[in-house]
């Protein structure tokens, strides 16, 4: 597993795959409008008729690696073990993620487990919980979730479904030191997730100018061509997601099959 930039080739960025569950199925959710507490604020623009399962079988037939599962909310325990059981170590596993229960994710089949908002009690950040789960399951195997939301100049890590702000900014700092515990990092884009309105092309330059760790990008991605853009933004360092607005996920204007062919040039 690749831990770091390393060698002379140029590295180019890449599709990563996604399945979001909610309820124990796949569906697509606008960025910041899942609240337990509020049902009814919840905008959905896809769900799907097909089990988890088969998605990752779809993306395990077209090697499509680095993708990731994230359960929003409860109820998404069977469809997301469904999914590894599809694809055993293809896939990374987020959502309730802890230091207790981590390794038990990995044991089920997950390539790596995401960390989210179990790192922020209180909305502080928690390097003794870092180091816990980093330790537990090992530092290749852990990928940590700074999705984030816009916060006058900067960005401000979110949690709780991206609806509070953390007492922590992304930046080059933040990269450095909790890229000492894990092995890749993922962004969404909470003010541009599921609107299909275009990527943050600032966060993304500014991920890639910071990051020396592989990373996805995901909020916002409305075409193919945002493939090159990403890559050409962050020099290659920073990978992207297509939710919405692929065809997998009844999008009109991003095909599958687009992805993965970019994918095979790269």
């Amino acid at each position: 597993m690749t831990t770091a930039f390393s060698g002379t080739a140029p590295r180019r960025s890449r599709f990563r795959p996604c399945i979001d569950l909610h309820h124990g199925q796949v569906k697509q959710i606008v960025g910041g409008t899942l609240d337990d507490a509020n049902p009814e604020a919840l905008r959905t623009n896809f769900v799907a008729a097909e089990p988890a399962a088969y998605y990752a079988q779809l993306y395990r037939k077209h090697a499509l690696v680095g993708g990731h599962v994230i359960k929003l909310g409860p109820g998404n325990e069977e469809a997301a073990l469904e999914a590894l059981r599809a694809w055993p170590d293809g896939l990374q596993l987020g959502g309730q993620v802890t230091g207790e229960n981590a390794q038990r994710w990995i044991d089920a089949g997950a390539a790596k487990v995401i960390v989210t908002s179990w790192l922020f009690p209180d909305g502080k950040l928690s390097m003794e919980r870092l180091r816990e789960i980093s330790n537990a399951v090992g530092r290749e195997r852990l990928v940590v979730d700074l999705s984030c939301r816009r916060h006058g100049d900067s960005w401000v890590v979110a949690m709780d479904r991206w609806r509070r702000l953390t007492d922590t900014e992304v930046n080059a700092d933040t990269l450095r030191i909790l890229g000492e515990y894990c092995s890749e990092f993922l962004v969404h884009a909470a003010d541009v997730e599921g609107l299909c309105r275009g990527i943050d092309e600032e966060l993304v330059k500014r991920l890639g100018e910071w990051t020396t760790l592989p990373m996805t990008y995901a909020g916002g991605a409305n075409d193919v061509s945002d493939l090159e853009l990403v890559d050409r933004l962050s020099n290659g360092k920073v990978d992207l997601t297509f939710g919405s607005a692929l065809d997998l996920f009844g999008g009109k204007t991003v095909r599958f099959d687009d992805c993965v062919a970019w994918n095979e040039r790269a």
